[in-house]
């Protein structure tokens, strides 16, 4: 990945709906070799998709939870099962193995309260295994991003 590229992805990171004539402009290249260039980090993965962000609080998804797990089960299978459940709830947006004190991280988004406990009831009812949970609710956004840095690649 070049330079061109990079500058690309950083465009594309700001505002996926840029003309891919506009793009081409920034980096000063023509729209087909640019456009060639942004289908090829298509194919290699580079970039997996092309999305809308919302605001979640006027889509009823405002409150921000971390929900911490521990479990004693730690074989493939139980993982496998773990993760089909977890990616069956809608509210978590992300989900992580974890080394340390805890065995998994998720981000849940919720309306409230009430939608919480509702998510929680369900989590703990539907996902075995569970040996701890314990959630933490945000009360300020203070940085959100979705761009990742490109500086290491």
């Amino acid at each position: 990945m070049d330079s061109t590229d990079k500058t690309i992805l950083t465009l594309l990171q700001q505002d996926v709906t840029l003309p891919v004539s506009d793009i081409a402009e920034r980096v000063n290249l023509s729209t087909t070799p640019c456009w060639k260039r942004i289908k090829r980090l298509e194919e290699r993965g580079v970039i997996k998709s092309r999305v809308a962000l919302l605001d979640a609080a006027k889509v009823g998804a405002g409150v921000s939870v971390f929900v911490h797990i521990k479990t004693q089960q730690h074989e493939q299978r139980w993982l496998t099962r773990f993760a089909e459940s977890i990616a069956a709830f809608d509210e978590v947006m992300e989900c992580y193995r974890m080394a340390g004190e805890w065995d998994y991280l998720l981000r849940v988004a919720t309306k409230d309260i009430e939608s919480f406990d509702r998510f929680y009831k369900k989590l703990i009812s539907e996902v075995e295994g569970l040996t701890d949970v314990t959630s933490s609710f945000a009360m300020e956004e203070i940085k959100f991003s979705t761009r990742l840095p490109l500086t290491n690649c």
